[in-house]
């Protein structure tokens, strides 16, 4: 244990303050500084002393230090000046290469630059095509507030026991013309298009005017023949008692053509699917 009758001098506690000693010095003031409480106290004056006189000098030398902002630009420049230089010894390197090396060069360069505008414009096509099938016609979903839906009160064994493919009467010519007159549309281009039942009678659709809509013949992807399919196919499902029929007529009622992606798994009709992609087989 250190003699506490012989304590550190002045000098060794400033330099031990200062990380001056060396090791073994260090280690022994260490042990001394533990055991001895008034070399402790000593300790503590001379480093309260040196963090004053550190705050002092900071306090008058900082207001004569220069902003960094002004070297920080200065140092910005120079590097892009390198970096500037740097790229023009790049470009004279390449024309200092032999000229059957230059000619190698862009040729690879010319076909890099083909190759890709081909696949762009391949790609640009084959979107076109697929937003072009996807894409939902004017007129395709019927207006909800004009034509929510209306089912009549039927059972599974009345929708089950008459077959889907069952020809429905026309709808009176009466009805048809307040169907347009609702829709806006002149009587004069009514071949133009087809009243359907928003839900067929197949899954229990009235004959109500909430229940029908013109849809027109021209539409090419969402079209008549595309939602006699899904009807179709929720009969058949609703028959299984594979989905339940207030199911399917909400579903229909909806959204026919979220309908038809969610029971066929597809986001395009299948037959026009067929027809943009014919090697790809496609499940129902």
């Amino acid at each position: 244990m250190p003699d506490e009758d012989f304590h550190l001098s002045d000098q060794e506690l400033v330099l031990a303050a200062d990380g001056e000693l060396d090791v073994g010095r260090a280690a022994h003031v260490r042990a001394h500084l533990a055991a001895c409480w008034d070399c402790r106290a000593r300790m503590a004056k001379i480093e309260d002393t040196i963090a004053d006189f550190a705050r002092a000098y900071r306090q008058s030398h900082d207001s004569k230090i220069p902003p960094i902002e002004g070297p920080r630009a200065l140092l910005k420049a120079q590097m892009a000046e390198l970096a500037a230089a740097s790229n023009v010894g790049s470009w004279m390197r390449f024309f200092q290469f032999t000229p059957l090396t230059r000619a190698a060069v862009c040729i690879c360069l010319a076909l890099f630059v083909a190759i890709s505008g081909d696949l762009l414009v391949r790609h640009s096509r084959a979107r076109g095509k697929n937003s072009a099938a996807s894409a939902i016609e004017p007129g395709a979903i019927p207006d909800r507030n004009l034509t929510p839906g209306v089912a009549r009160a039927v059972s599974i064994g009345d929708v089950c026991s008459m077959a889907h493919e069952e020809v429905v009467r026309e709808v009176p010519a009466s009805l048809r013309q307040e169907i347009f007159q609702e829709y806006g549309l002149q009587a004069s281009r009514a071949g133009d298009y087809e009243i359907d039942y928003l839900i067929a009678p197949g899954l229990g659709g009235a004959e109500d005017i909430h229940n029908l809509w013109p849809q027109p013949y021209t539409s090419r992807a969402w079209n008549a023949r595309v939602k006699d399919a899904l009807e179709e196919h929720l009969h058949q499902l609703v028959c299984a008692g594979r989905v339940d029929l207030p199911t399917a007529q909400r579903d229909i009622a909806r959204d026919w053509i979220a309908a038809y992606k969610k029971y066929f798994h597809t986001d395009r009709p299948l037959a026009l699917r067929s027809e943009l992609f014919p090697f790809v087989r496609v499940s129902g």
